[in-house]
């Protein structure tokens, strides 16, 4: 008799299902997922004077439960069709069970635990951002934390739209600047040509009168942006561009005032100290650290954020 080719109970794992091509096993398995489609159970103990695996099968008949933990009952049918108890020993002399789902989260898929063995424990990925097996920081609450490229783009585009908006406020001071600039620059010139050149380089203070001016009007811009975006919203437009958002880090919602205050006065006050002659290598240093804070941080703070107690999210 010859048996068409199919899955069917692996000869050497009753858990498994074997592939047979039509005239012998294959190396492919995969877990026992029912009864065979036809009669013909592989896998069973061979009748006297069979090999496994070679020459024909023997069919076993359906009607009554095979007994486990006897000798089997050659010729007596194979029960299936009952769900199967996983995660604790097969009880041999009864029906192998099969069909129970899977209960995770519990120690040995909802039996008692079994001393020396740990419990599987579910992991939180957040609320559908990343992967299984990969590991998304969040909120306590549970939400999503912004990754630092997003933070980066927001800002620039923040940084972009605030430069437009106080150009009007600030213009003028700039071009007086850069006019400074450009006759200081033709006079070394002239005097580096005429063999006289200059033995120091410092910019002269009339540039100084007129940019102090422009950068304290640009402060004041960005704050009213800041603050007018995240105390309502959470979200400056640049933000909202790239779908992350400003909240405190135990409490959901746009941030207090206060903490947008704490947070702008942290990295705005590196920049300007890091202008100051001597000391603001120092403070340039630090600047670019509050930055890149967030990469290795658990909880992906900058150094402003932990002052603020603010985290960025995905919205």
């Amino acid at each position: 008799m010859s048996f068409p080719a199919g899955w069917y109970d692996d000869p050497e794992d009753q858990a498994q299902e074997r592939y047979w091509d039509g005239s012998t096993w294959t190396d492919n398995r995969r877990p026992r997922q029912g009864p065979p489609p036809y009669q013909g159970q592989f896998g069973q103990p061979a009748q006297h004077g069979q090999v496994y695996g070679s020459a024909q099968p023997t069919p076993t008949q359906y009607a009554q439960p095979q007994q486990y933990g006897q000798p089997q009952q050659y010729g007596q049918p194979q029960q299936y069709g009952q769900p199967q108890q996983y995660g604790q020993p097969q009880q041999y002399g009864q029906p192998q069970q099969y069909g129970q789902p899977q209960q995770y989260g519990q120690p040995q898929y909802g039996q008692p635990q079994q001393h020396g063995q740990q419990p599987y424990a579910p992991q939180h990925y957040g609320q559908g951002y990343g992967y299984p097996g990969q590991r998304v920081a969040t909120t306590p609450d549970g939400q999503p934390l912004s990754g630092w490229w997003r933070r980066v783009f927001a800002r620039i585009i923040d940084g972009i739209i605030v430069g437009i908006v106080g150009l009007p406020l600030t213009g003028y001071f700039y071009w007086q600047y850069f006019q400074v600039i450009w006759d200081y620059m033709e006079d070394t010139m002239d005097a580096a040509a005429a063999g006289t050149p200059q033995s120091s380089f410092a910019l002269p203070s009339e540039a100084y009168q007129w940019m102090i001016p422009a950068v304290l009007i640009g402060i004041a811009v960005s704050f009213a942006y800041e603050y007018f975006f995240l105390t309502r919203s959470g979200a400056t437009p640049g933000k909202k561009a790239v779908g992350i958002a400003v909240r405190l880090r135990d409490v959901p919602g746009p941030p207090p005032g206060s903490a947008v205050a704490k947070r702008f006065s942290v990295y705005t006050g590196l920049s300007l100290l890091s202008a100051i002659p001597v000391i603001g290598t120092l403070f340039s240093f630090l600047s670019l650290i509050n930055y890149l804070w967030p990469l290795w941080d658990d909880k992906k703070q900058a150094l402003h954020d932990k002052v603020a107690h603010t985290n960025v999210v995905r919205t």
